[in-house]
């Protein structure tokens, strides 16, 4: 098939007469796609495959049991044949141009009246890729583009109309690029407003359309200039007004990213909201610097929490690796505290900035020496500190 006399259309078929003559597996994928469509569909063919006959047996199609007739087609709107029988596919072809009845020919694309493009639905959006009759051709095109489309890669922001509006909480991972979700990825396709942190993976900034709008809410270690009750509302207003809204954060949103206030605040406004997680901090950054946060032998637990706040009651085995988000600034009041509450202070220590970026830097000491060993090296945010065994598998122990 060539694309000239042509003319590409979709069919609204839902309750009206299609007919599939043929039983076998070609009959089988196409009478699956009506069914799908709604079609009040008959199959008109002596046996069945066991999918067919299910349907049969179902309700969910007619079958008349058979060879084809003569008025099979009386009253449908579309045909296609499906018995890989020359001679019986070309008799229900020159049927159904009598008829004006549009016909897709199984194996002889040359001489239908209608084709099928290779199709994927991707949300609310369909693809169909005709192969010019080459179905292979169609059908890997089709794949190529409903997987960009998935992926965010292609430009995916309703033009002309937008849904009612709702907020994403995407976690962006630990900072690479490289590292966000295809999910999130492809939210950010979508949206016309992204609230950003300022750990957020901020590449992906630069290939938002002109008109998407960036509210940066950043903060800062002791410096918070937009509070988070002003955050939640910038969300909900502009989630009301039926716009898609992302809220990139670095890290995971539920792991001291404040996603949970967050989606209480729009839940409570009546607002619809997603979470994406995203690639924790916790371990990815422990693991840029070839650090795991568990390891037979040495660690078979690991515990989360800030640096900001005193470090409290803890499993003071140097087995448990503690992973400590944050709090460069009191790293040591934080591990005088470990010390005095009972931890080795040979305990091993890792302050890792910056994970997975050009500017990663690591400073290693024990619970003894690392916060001169920290302050010696300038260290500052964004750090995760990992104390624990684990720490020797790191290639910057020495």
């Amino acid at each position: 098939m060539t694309s000239a006399g042509s003319f590409p259309l979709t069919l609204r078929i839902a309750g009206r007469k299609v007919v599939v003559v043929g039983g076998g597996h070609v009959a089988t994928r196409r009478a699956h796609a009506l069914v799908e469509a709604d079609a009040d569909l008959t199959v008109v063919s002596p046996t069945l495959t066991a999918r067919l006959t299910e349907l049969a047996e179902t309700g969910r199609i007619t079958w008349a049991q058979r060879t084809y007739e003569e008025g099979d087609l009386d009253g449908a709107w579309l045909v296609q044949t499906a018995t890989a029988d020359a001679a019986t596919d070309d008799r229900v072809a020159a049927d159904a141009e009598a008829r004006a009845i549009w016909c897709l020919k199984g194996g002889d694309p040359q001489a239908a009246t209608a084709w099928t493009p290779a199709v994927a639905r991707v949300d609310d959006i369909l693809i169909a890729v005709s192969g010019g009759g080459d179905a292979g051709r169609a059908s890997s095109l089709r794949d190529g583009v409903a997987a960009a489309l998935q992926a965010g890669e292609l430009p995916l922001r309703h033009r002309t109309h937008h849904p009612d509006g709702f907020v994403a909480l995407v976690g962006g991972g630990p900072g690479d690029s490289g590292l966000l979700t295809v999910r999130g990825r492809r939210l950010l396709a979508e949206a016309d407003v992204v609230v950003v942190d300022r750990l957020a993976p901020t590449a992906y900034l630069a290939e938002l359309a002109p008109d998407v709008e960036v509210v940066d809410v950043g903060k800062m270690p002791d410096h918070h200039p937009i509070p988070q009750d002003e955050i939640n509302q910038i969300l909900i207003d502009h989630a009301k007004q039926g716009r898609i809204v992302v809220r990139l954060k670095g890290g995971d949103p539920y792991v001291f990213g404040r996603g949970g206030e967050e989606r209480q605040a729009c839940e409570d406004a009546g607002v619809p909201v997603e979470v994406v997680p995203g690639i924790t901090s916790a371990v990815a950054v422990p693991a840029a610097a070839g650090i795991p946060v568990t390891h037979r032998g040495l660690a078979r637990g690991f515990s989360v929490l800030t640096g900001h706040e005193s470090v409290g009651e803890l499993p003071r085995d140097r087995g448990h690796t503690l992973v400590l988000l944050m709090g460069v600034k009191r790293l040591g009041d934080t591990a005088d505290e470990l010390v005095a509450a009972g931890h080795d202070p040979d305990t091993p220590v890792a302050v890792v900035e910056s994970g997975w970026s050009d500017q990663q830097r690591v400073t290693v000491g024990t619970l003894a020496t690392i916060a001169d060993r920290a302050e010696a090296a300038g260290a500052r945010p964004p750090a995760v500190t990992v104390v624990g065994d684990v720490v020797t598998l790191s290639p910057y122990w020495v």
